[in-house]
């Protein structure tokens, strides 16, 4: 697998400290990645700043450093908006089409994407259909661009393993894959080894972080005793430290034939605070233990050998 680190980790977020695009291209390959994912959108890969002069600095930046930029990460919520006057799919398609042609520039392969959140008043048999057609206008509009959609298993359609399998299915376009994490599958229950191996032949990336559950508590005065409150809350916390048995995950994947990219991603607050140093200890602790697992390639010369 080709690992990648995600710039969002880096993009200033959740109180982390926050790099420009060429600064953090710089401390992937320092860190020791294959690839980089760049977030699309600000502070990072926004369809409104990157004009041809900018997106050949970055071609640039990436030749530089001799690392590759594998996938744009879109931000999508497919269940519209509530004013039924403004074209919110419209404007989503034409953003992931504009990431396309940004990838497609940048020599990536992927455009990351999410399906939709349940809403309040819309049918779950409504808004699937409205997920699959968005999804695919948005597959045709980036093969113009020999891109491939990586639909995550984040939001809420689609977010079981054979449910996404399904919607994947429904789509029904040779360029649309899966984006296929573990940390969803885990907090929800799934067993990670099955369902990483199932979802491996449709899987192109993956992104992964490693989280421990803090159990709530509701305090009851009338019992002078405590009451559970669902759901835990969750952390991040280094590679290899957390719940997410990314042993079975990963070998779930491989010996389902995925030797994609792995992404790292810190797109939460984390155990130790967002300075430069814990956020670099944090992906150095992730390439090392890919390392020590064999889940990764080996690297000759700076470059990708596998």
């Amino acid at each position: 697998m080709q690992l990648s680190l995600f710039s969002i980790s880096y993009a200033g977020f959740w109180g982390q400290h926050r790099l420009t695009l060429p600064e953090f291209i710089g401390k992937a390959a320092e860190l020791g990645f294959d690839a980089v994912m760049l977030a699309g959108k600000r502070p990072h890969v926004s369809p409104l700043d990157m004009t041809e002069e900018t997106l050949l600095s970055l071609r640039g930046t990436l030749a530089q450093h001799r690392i590759r930029c594998d996938v744009i990460a879109a931000y999508t919520d497919l269940a519209g908006g509530p004013a039924v006057e403004v074209p919110h799919l419209e404007m989503q398609i034409a953003y992931v089409e504009s990431l396309a042609r940004i990838a497609s520039r940048l020599g990536a392969k992927f455009v990351r994407v999410f399906t939709a959140y349940e809403t309040p008043g819309r049918t779950a048999g409504s808004l699937w259909r409205q997920v699959v057609t968005t999804l695919q206008e948005m597959s045709d509009r980036a093969a113009a661009h020999g891109v491939t959609l990586a639909v995550q298993n984040h939001h809420d359609v689609g977010v079981h393993t054979d449910s996404l399998l399904e919607l994947l299915h429904d789509v029904d376009r040779p360029n649309c894959r899966l984006g296929f994490d573990a940390w969803s599958p885990a907090l929800r229950g799934e067993d990670l080894y099955d369902a990483a191996r199932k979802a491996a032949p449709f899987t192109v990336i993956t992104t992964s972080a490693d989280y421990v559950r803090l159990p709530r508590f509701v305090y009851q005065p009338d019992l002078i005793n405590y009451i559970p409150a669902q759901p835990d809350l969750v952390r991040a916390v280094p590679f290899g430290e957390g719940f997410i048995d990314y042993k079975a995950f990963f070998a779930g994947l491989r010996d389902g034939g995925f030797n994609g990219v792995a992404t790292f991603e810190m797109c939460s607050p984390i155990r130790g605070g967002g300075s430069l140093e814990n956020l670099d200890r944090y992906a150095s602790r992730y390439v090392t233990w890919m390392q020590d697992h064999g889940f990764a390639i080996e690297r000759r010369g700076g470059t990708a050998a596998g």
